[in-house]
C-alpha cells in the first residue's frame, strides 16, 4: 500500500514536471509546420495543415549547414580542450601530491562563481589587442575552455577519487609513471564522466549566443547557428515559425549526441556523488 502511494506521488509530481519542461520543445517543433497565422491564433497546439516547405527550405538552405558546420568547429574544439585539460588537471588534484594542490583546485572552482557576461569587456579587449583573434573561431572557443574548467575539474575530481588505490600502487610497481598511468589506465576508466562534462559543455557551447554575438563581428562566414537567426528579422516584420523551425533543426545534433550518450551521463553523475 505505501509503494502503491509513493508511486502515486511520484507520478503526480514528475507529470506536471515533464509536461513543463517539454511543452516549449514541442511548441518550437510544432511552430516550424505552421504559417505565421496560424503561430498567432494557436502557438501550442497542432497546426491545421503542415507546412513542410518551411522545413524544406531550412534544411536545402546553404547558409543552414554554414552555420552548422560553425557551430560544429566551435563546439569539438571546446569539448576536446575542456576534456583534455580538465582531467589532467583533476587527474594531479586527486592524486598527486605537491604544494599549493587546495588552492589552485579553489581558484579554479572560481569561475563556478564567477558570471561569463561580467567577463565580456576583458575577454574582448584580450582577443582584439594582445591576441588578435577578433572575427575568428578560437576567440569563442578560448574562453568557453576557460569558463568550463571549474565544472570539468569538479566532476573529474570526484570521479578520479573513487578509482582504487591499489590500482595506482600497482601501476607504480610495475614502473607505469603518471602519464602513462593516465593515458592506460585512468582515462578507459572514465568514460561515464567523460561523457557527462562532454555533453554539458558541447550543449553549453552549442548553444551560446553572447560571446559569438561580441566577438565575430559582422562576417556571416563565421557565425554560428544562434547567430543565424538574425537573418529570419526582417526590418519590418520577423518570420517566428521559420525562426523556430530553425532552431528545432539546429537543436537535433545536442539532442542525439544527449541521448547516445545518456546512459554515460546517469553512472558519470553519481560516480563520484559517494567516497568509499
Amino acid at each position: 500500500m505505501r509503494r502503491n502511494l509513493g508511486a502515486i506521488f511520484k507520478y503526480a509530481f514528475l507529470t506536471p514536471l515533464a509536461i513543463f519542461v517539454l511543452l516549449p520543445i514541442w511548441a518550437t517543433v510544432m511552430g516550424g509546420f505552421k504559417t505565421l497565422g496560424g503561430l498567432r491564433l494557436n502557438p501550442v497546439g497542432l497546426p491545421r495543415t503542415l507546412q513542410l516547405e518551411f522545413y524544406g527550405d531550412i534544411i536545402r538552405s546553404p547558409e543552414t549547414w554554414r552555420y552548422a558546420l560553425n557551430s560544429l568547429n566551435i563546439s569539438l574544439f571546446t569539448v576536446l580542450l575542456v576534456l583534455l585539460l580538465g582531467s589532467m588537471a583533476a587527474y594531479t588534484f586527486s592524486h598527486i601530491k605537491y604544494a599549493g594542490k587546495n588552492f589552485l583546485f579553489s581558484y579554479l572552482l572560481l569561475g563556478l562563481m564567477f558570471p561569463a557576461a561580467a567577463a565580456i569587456v576583458p575577454i574582448f579587449v584580450i582577443n582584439n589587442t594582445f591576441l588578435n583573434l577578433f572575427n575568428t573561431h578560437w576567440a569563442i572557443i578560448l574562453p568557453q575552455v576557460a569558463f568550463g574548467m571549474g565544472g570539468a575539474v569538479l566532476f573529474f575530481r570526484g570521479f578520479f577519487e573513487q578509482l582504487p588505490d591499489e590500482l595506482f600502487e600497482a601501476a607504480r610497481v610495475d614502473g607505469v609513471g603518471y602519464v602513462g598511468f593516465f593515458l592506460r589506465f585512468v582515462l578507459p576508466l572514465s568514460l561515464p564522466i567523460l561523457a557527462t562534462v562532454g555533453v554539458i559543455t558541447l550543449v553549453n557551447s552549442w548553444n551560446a549566443f553572447l560571446l559569438p554575438l561580441i566577438m565575430l563581428g559582422t562576417d556571416p562566414s563565421v557565425h554560428p547557428w544562434p547567430l543565424g537567426l538574425a537573418n529570419f528579422r526582417g526590418e519590418w516584420s520577423t518570420e517566428w515559425n521559420r525562426i523556430l523551425g530553425f532552431i528545432s533543426v539546429n537543436l537535433v545534433p545536442a539532442v542525439v549526441f544527449f541521448l547516445l550518450a545518456q546512459r554515460y551521463i546517469v553512472a558519470g553523475l553519481t560516480g563520484g556523488a559517494v567516497k568509499g
